[in-house]
């Protein structure tokens, strides 16, 4: 196959290092980085040394910086392709998707999260923004539990590939499936991403909550209640509720908010130190998709009328209308109720 990853942040060339690795196959993969000079270090050291130091860039791997505001070089970039993935943040999806508009070969993105909401509209998901900038797109997305830097090593993790389109679903799997990855297929790509985005925000409350050392109790209950808070917004927004059971909605919330390779997970444990979330984000030198996720996640749950308590008091903390302790004190002083979903 020949793939072409656009963008060169720290998933998009794991990503691409793993389907270029994969000793079962013999694809052909293209990472783009939207800066030049960026490209032509990892093009000279075989290695992306911002966003993923210490992982050699396989033979297979080639690296280019095209403009792509040009429509023709971007023609040129994935002529020919099988597969192209969109490997920027959220922010960033919308003007890339409406670039691709008139790409006939399946694409994917890798995103997890809300666009944030504007004076017109509220936050989407990406499936959401596809739908409005590019209709035509045979698209979908790859998520799951998996750290950036396990994938590139080599590390044993499993992701779905989520889409309406069989062929997206299978284009996925034959890209990125190998010894060390396992690719399964799911076509509710609504559950996946809510699961994705919502998980995100989820790991800051549990960050917080080891932050404050309130034990391992605190935590189990932390994850099991926000899984319910997500499969309520998920099975509202028209998601099934056996996809969060699986990889997208349990498995990348318990990797999420219990490992510290977390960007998010970070921002809960900085606040919990007293840090401002100016600091906490800073320190980071990534995007935490939670910290901009969090109030759509809460207000379009708001709209379906779906109770998210834990959301909504990250989103109080984030704001500065609590402190890390008022909002410990504002989730065990709710009253008592049934545990339902």
């Amino acid at each position: 196959m020949k793939i072409v990853v656009l963008g060169a942040g720290a998933w998009g060339t794991a990503l691409a290092v793993s389907a270029g690795s994969n000793p079962l196959t013999r694809h052909a993969v293209t990472l783009w980085a939207r800066d030049a000079s960026q490209a032509s270090a990892m093009q000279a050291q075989r290695e992306n040394t911002r966003y993923l130091p210490g992982i050699t860039l396989p033979p297979a791997l080639g690296v280019s910086s095209l403009s792509l505001a040009d429509s023709e070089q971007l023609g040129n970039l994935v002529s020919g392709a099988d597969l192209v993935i969109v490997a920027t943040p959220m922010a960033g999806l919308r003007a890339m998707l409406a670039n691709l508009g008139t790409c006939r070969v399946p694409v994917a993105w890798l995103c997890k999260g809300f666009e944030a909401a504007t004076s017109e509209s509220f936050g989407l998901l990406a499936h959401e923004i596809q739908a409005q900038v590019a209709p035509d797109l045979i698209a979908g997305v790859l998520s799951g539990p998996s750290f950036a830097l396990e994938v590139a090593r080599g590390q044993p993790t499993a992701l779905v590939a989520a889409s309406g389109h069989a062929a997206v679903r299978h284009a996925l799997v034959a890209a990125f499936h190998s010894p060390t990855l396992r690719v399964y297929a799911n076509d509710d790509i609504v559950g996946v991403e809510v699961g994705g985005a919502v998980k995100n925000v989820l790991a800051i409350a549990t960050g917080l909550c080891d932050g404050l050392n309130l034990g391992l109790n605190a935590r189990a209950a932390l994850i099991t209640r926000g899984l319910a808070e997500m499969t309520r917004l998920g099975v509202a927004l028209g998601a099934r509720a056996d996809t969060f059971m699986g990889l997208s909605g349990l498995g990348d919330l318990v990797l999420t908010a219990t490992g510290d390779l977390s960007r998010n997970r970070q921002v809960g444990l900085a606040l919990a130190k007293g840090q401002t979330l100016q600091q906490a984000v800073a320190s980071l030198g990534h995007v935490a998709e939670g910290v901009y996720s969090a109030r759509t996640v809460v207000q379009r749950a708001a709209c379906l009328g779906v109770e998210m308590p834990i959301a909504q008091a990250v989103v109080a903390l984030l704001d500065g209308q609590i402190q890390p302790a008022e909002a410990v004190a504002l989730l065990m002083g709710r009253e008592p109720t049934a545990e339902l979903m």
